[in-house]
């Protein structure tokens, strides 16, 4: 298949490119470095050092043989992108191009104006530019669980029916984002259904919970491909900041109370994921909506997990609660149906004590750059 990587040089977007084109797809990844800009400019730079994308190209060729395509664009840049588009004429066009942050987006009028024009923007070119140059292509969406909220009831996945005055019908399930960045995720659900709905497009959107992990069976070839590895408070997922807590000697930072409950999935299951659901496309007209996760936990048992494995390798690992800088249910139901990607095929890898250890020993290679001034909370929501 030839597949589009929208956002390609990011945590999930340069694995995903690996793993396609590992696999003989012929993959074009595009990219303006956005990430990497706000990174610095808050300084929350990655822990592992990263090449640029045309050097961590060639350093895939080196390792594999295989080619993947670079085009360092915008893709607010509706021009630009449609002719991208045009020139490459995709199957699958796999969207990762926003900023991802809900603390970023949270930071001050600049930063969620940024978040707002960039997600919402670079979302509205990519339905153009397929309806426009290629109408039979599948959109692959990167959503995110933080869309619904923390609902008292279960979390259907995408959608839900309900019957009002004797009368049924089918919606979008509710969505109540707790940052403006997941509000932009809202939006972007609501764009995707009304161009389906009028255009007939074909989308898959995928609900994705915080990811965790570093390593890849492509970034195992050679470290230089390993991801954009982030354990700050603003780009950071809080698994990954807990691995190099620990590490540093830094107290674990639980926010409040630690019962809030999320969602979660390896690195490697999001590949498997975004794999499926391309190797899989819906027919026109419809958007598939799929909930990607594995298991859930509360901050609480992230933390005594990341605790009891550490302190099995000898690093005498502390937890500390510290106030909540965001708004959010601290002790909250939360049951999400799952079930989609496992029936057609996902084989997930969970978050075992072996799998804490290995990537522990990973983040320890790399202790020397640890930053502890990125650590705890800067960004409130108030």
């Amino acid at each position: 298949m030839k597949i589009l990587i929208l956002g390609g040089d990011g945590y999930l977007g340069w694995p995903t490119a690996m793993s396609f084109a590992k696999k003989n797809h012929e993959v074009l990844v595009v990219d303006n470095y956005l990430r990497r800009n706000i990174a610095r400019e808050t300084r929350s730079e990655a822990l592992i050092p990263m090449p640029n994308l045309h050097d961590r190209v060639g350093i895939f060729y080196q390792a594999t043989g295989k080619t993947i395509g670079v085009e360092i664009a915008d893709c607010k840049d509706y021009m630009l992108l449609s002719r991208i588009v045009r020139d490459f004429k995709p199957d699958t066009v796999v969207h990762y191009a926003e900023q991802p942050s809900g603390p970023y987006s949270m930071t001050d009028y600049q930063s969620a104006r940024l978040t707002f024009d960039n997600n919402l923007t670079v979302t509205f070119n990519t339905i153009w530019a397929i309806l426009e140059e290629v109408p039979d292509c599948h959109l692959v969406k990167l959503g995110t669980m933080g869309e619904y909220g923390t609902p008292n009831i279960d979390i259907e996945e995408g959608w839900l029916e309900i019957e009002h005055k004797g009368r049924k019908d089918r919606f979008l399930y509710p969505r109540q984002a707790g940052s403006l960045y997941h509000t932009t995720k809202v939006l972007d659900t609501d764009l995707l259904w009304f161009y389906v709905r009028t255009y007939g497009m074909r989308v898959t959107d995928l609900m994705q919970g915080p990811v965790y992990g570093l390593s890849t069976a492509e970034s195992d070839l050679d470290e230089r491909l390993l991801p954009n590895f982030h354990y700050d408070d603003i780009f950071g997922t809080v698994v990954n900041r807990f691995l190099v807590q620990a590490i540093a000697g830094v107290p674990l930072t639980v926010y409040g109370k630690g019962g809030q409950t999320r969602g979660y999935l390896n690195l490697k299951d999001t590949l498997q994921c975004v794999e499926l659901a391309t190797l899989n496309p819906v027919e026109k007209g419809d958007l598939r909506i799929l909930n990607q996760l594995t298991e859930q936990f509360t901050v609480n048992e992230l933390a005594e997990k990341t605790q009891r494995v550490g302190n099995q390798l000898g690093l005498n690992v502390q937890v500390k609660s510290v106030k909540n800088p965001r708004k959010e249910a601290e002790d909250h139901y939360y049951n999400t149906q799952h079930s989609g990607l496992l029936d057609l095929g996902l084989k997930p890898h969970y978050l075992t004590d072996e799998v804490m250890e290995e990537m522990l020993k990973t983040v320890m290679k790399y202790k020397d750059r640890i930053d502890e001034k990125m650590i705890l909370p800067r960004v409130k929501w108030s």
